[in-house]
């Protein structure tokens, strides 16, 4: 009997919570269902000259079954994903997994199945999001007037972040760090393991916790491809992703505070925003979240907590 194919696309460095979640899914996978599958991890497909949004193109055509990759993405699909990307409205883990966990993950999920190639089986813990720029410090908006900012292909972002005085400049993930080497940016935020990771720190000396957003990943699998598979698969394919996606937050928590020292540890001024100075951003995008919350509603938009 020919074994089923479960190739998984990933675009970090081995090392990454991602693809350490990852390889426990196949683990897991390969516990319950022994030769009856074949799973395969390509965890940074920008090594073989890919984007890094290749993946999405990938998982919903086919050619992988699987990837993980930033919801924000998924926003041009599926409107409400641009919940997860409201900033300052997420103020702590137990909040993120409660909304990504609870009635809003599951109306999601439903609203992408019905309308894509792909088929969520879990939202993974992308981080809360920093900014870092070869400038100066960052202590209020007006500091970041006029500094290029890398930012995700997501219209909500850009419009965050030229709210806070920043020039938006939409980059993938492959071009990130030759943006950052160059001057293309000024500036760009991430979570901190990317941010140490990738190896922005090393040109990047100013890095300001502002907590400015919380990602979310969402665990996606080419729908078609689920829909064919035995029942007994598919069921051991949704208690893998349960147990990836629970290893992958316990992962994420723990690498804000494996990171932070590193960083600290090295030529960056890390600053932390007083609660005056986080008060000046949330006022700064306070537009942004009412016009949020007048396009999708008080019911949906109080899912987040």
């Amino acid at each position: 009997m020919t074994p089923i194919a479960i190739d998984f696309g990933g675009y970090q460095p081995p090392a990454s919570i991602h693809n350490k979640a990852a390889e426990v899914f196949g683990r897991r996978l390969a516990d319950r269902l022994g030769d009856e599958v074949r799973f395969g991890l390509d965890g940074n497909i920008i090594e073989s000259g890919h984007k890094a949004a290749d993946l999405l193109t990938m998982v919903e055509n086919g050619t992988l079954a699987m990837c993980y990759f930033s919801t924000s993405y998924l926003a041009e699909r599926v409107p409400e994903f641009a919940l997860f990307d409201l900033p300052f409205v997420i103020e702590d883990r137990d909040q993120a997994y409660a909304a990504q966990d609870g009635p809003l993950g599951q109306i999601l999920a439903d609203k992408l199945a019905a309308c894509s190639g792909f088929r969520l089986l879990g939202l993974w813990d992308n981080g809360f999001r920093h900014f870092t720029n070869r400038l100066r410090p960052i202590h209020e908006p007006a500091d970041c007037t006029g500094m290029r900012i890398r930012t995700l292909f997501s219209d909500l972002h850009g419009e965050v972040f030229r709210r806070l005085g920043f020039e938006p400049v939409a980059l993938d993930v492959k071009d990130l760090l030759a943006g950052v080497k160059d001057g293309t940016i000024d500036a760009q935020e991430n979570p901190l393991t990317n941010t140490y990771n990738f190896g922005v720190h090393e040109h990047h000396r100013h890095i300001t916790l502002s907590s400015h957003f919380f990602g979310a990943a969402g665990l996606l699998c080419h729908n078609a491809s689920y829909l064919s598979w035995p029942t007994h698969v598919r069921q051991a394919v949704h208690e893998a992703a349960g147990e990836a996606t629970a290893h992958q937050r316990r992962l994420a928590a723990a690498e804000d505070a494996r990171v932070l020292p590193l960083l600290a540890a090295g030529e960056t001024e890390i600053v932390r925003l007083s609660e005056p100075e986080r008060a000046l951003f949330v006022d700064a995008v306070a537009p942004v979240i009412d016009d949020q919350r007048a396009r999708f509603g008080n019911e949906l938009f109080d899912h987040l907590g």
